[in-house]
């Protein structure tokens, strides 16, 4: 776990059981995770989106937020994984990034991390959090990788021993930041679980596929939560950002 002073100062934050696991820059490289590589430009329109992102978590003083999309194939994983490593690097705020999609969990493929447990070995009783979580040697983040499983997921997510695990998250550090990667939105229930858990949304858009009836349906299914905005991801577009309708999207999509 990572133990902090009553004071939380993050100068005093120490990693003292989470299991330290170094990043492949040249994985990092061929699945796109372009914040945890050095001096490329492409890194920028993550700084916008934290820039956007941090100052309505600061007004609002809210220290946790999901990613989804409406539907699969829309790099919903890509975008937090990006995002949570950009939000760690500014330095202000630890971050704790959770992949809580129990269905398809990715993000430690992305980080091309061999990730034995997840947080469905935690819910279901198999081990602990400190045998669980991974410290990727970026300074202030951590991960809370997933697994994927064939139980029932709501039923684990709404389960008594999710809610303390949030609570006792979100309360323990103040400098935290927690992000929950989950499933698409037309896919599961998921998503109205977590907004009773979660400050706000962020919805991640695929351009020319996802339609503008399922816009306009994400819009109604998060009604119930504090959008952050949206992501335009996949986009060809030269800008780097795109007014698309509700908030504002970012297209942070590499190519090549």
């Amino acid at each position: 776990m990572v133990d902090s002073s009553e004071s939380d100062s993050l100068d005093k934050i120490r990693y003292s059981k989470t299991r330290i696991t170094p990043l492949d820059a040249e994985v990092l490289q061929d699945n796109r995770i372009i914040m945890g590589l050095y001096n490329d430009q492409r890194a920028d329109l993550f700084r916008v989106l934290r820039t956007n992102i941090l100052k309505q978590l600061r007004e609002n003083n809210w220290n946790s937020f999901f990613i989804t999309s409406a539907t699969p194939g829309a790099g919903k994983s890509w975008v937090a994984t990006n995002l949570a490593i950009a939000i760690a690097l500014e330095g202000n705020q630890t971050v704790l990034l959770v992949d809580a999609d129990l269905r398809h969990p990715s993000i430690c493929h992305h980080l091309g991390l061999n990730c034995k447990f997840g947080l469905i070995d935690y819910l279901s009783g198999v081990t602990s959090l400190e045998h669980i979580l991974i410290h990727p040697k970026i300074e202030n983040l951590v991960l809370l990788p997933g697994k994927e499983s064939k139980v029932n997921y709501s039923e684990l997510i709404s389960s008594p021993k999710m809610v303390e695990f949030i609570k006792d998250t979100k309360s323990r550090y103040e400098s935290r930041i927690i992000i929950f990667d989950i499933p698409p939105l037309f896919i599961a229930d998921d998503a109205m679980l977590y907004m009773s858990y979660c400050d706000a949304a962020l919805l991640v858009v695929e351009d020319d596929k996802n339609t503008t009836d399922e816009l306009q349906q994400s819009m109604q299914i998060l009604e119930e939560t504090n959008l952050l905005g949206t992501v335009l991801n996949k986009s060809r577009q030269q800008l780097p950002s795109y007014k698309y309708g509700y908030g504002y999207g970012y297209s942070a999509k590499v190519s090549g």
